[in-house]
């Protein structure tokens, strides 16, 4: 199989090996491809190594450094993404990433899982689901996001939590694991317009 057939099958969610040579010369390209993002100093020239490193994008993405995939290819993101530093994205399965989304300092997106069986598991095996996050949330630094799943839009997730099934829609969650803590609602609005600084 090609690496195109080798990602569809990943995406089946049945086990795969790790060890595949074909994926760890894709891991090898990716690695170069960010190190190279990582090392461009021009805003306009980190726009385009990421736009060719992933799957799909939208208008306006900000990467700042370091910032790490397992493929890059399996990664969609939206109009106006912003990652801060040291964002780790493991892409075994789809990565879908809305509008707007903002991503703290060393926020993880993590796809694949390995084999529990430790024999299986030696052997290179593993599995991917796919994660969603959904327009405009926002995760605070040190989110990590497991497989499989989807968080809601509008939704933000409150630093160093641990994200281990599907958040909704317009609240803030946040712990390890993960939980609703409330509402967003009209009481959070402060006013501010966008004005500058007076």
């Amino acid at each position: 199989m090609n690496l195109q057939e080798k990602f569809a099958y990943m995406a089946t969610g049945k086990p795969y090996s790790d060890l595949d040579p074909v994926l760890i010369a894709a891991r090898d390209q990716a690695t170069a491809k960010t190190n190279a993002l990582n090392a461009a100093d021009d805003p306009a020239e980190r726009t385009q190594l990421f736009t060719a490193l992933v799957g799909s994008t939208g208008a306006d993405p900000v990467v700042n450094p370091n910032f790490r995939c397992e493929f890059g290819m399996n990664i969609h993101v939206g109009q106006d993404f912003y990652a801060n530093y040291d964002v780790v994205m493991l892409d075994g399965g789809r990565i879908t990433i809305g509008n707007r989304v903002l991503f703290g300092p060393k926020v993880g997106l993590y796809t694949s899982n390995h084999l529990f069986d430790p024999t299986e598991r030696q052997l290179g095996g593993c599995i991917a689901k796919p994660i969603t996050i959904g327009d405009q949330c926002w995760l605070a630094a040190n989110v990590s996001v497991m497989p499989g799943v989807t968080i809601g839009e509008n939704t933000i997730i409150g630093a160093n939590s641990v994200v281990t099934h599907d958040i909704p829609a317009n609240v803030i969650a946040a712990g390890n694991p993960c939980h609703v803590l409330r509402p967003i609602t009209a009481a959070d609005k402060t006013g501010f317009v966008g004005q500058d600084f007076v």
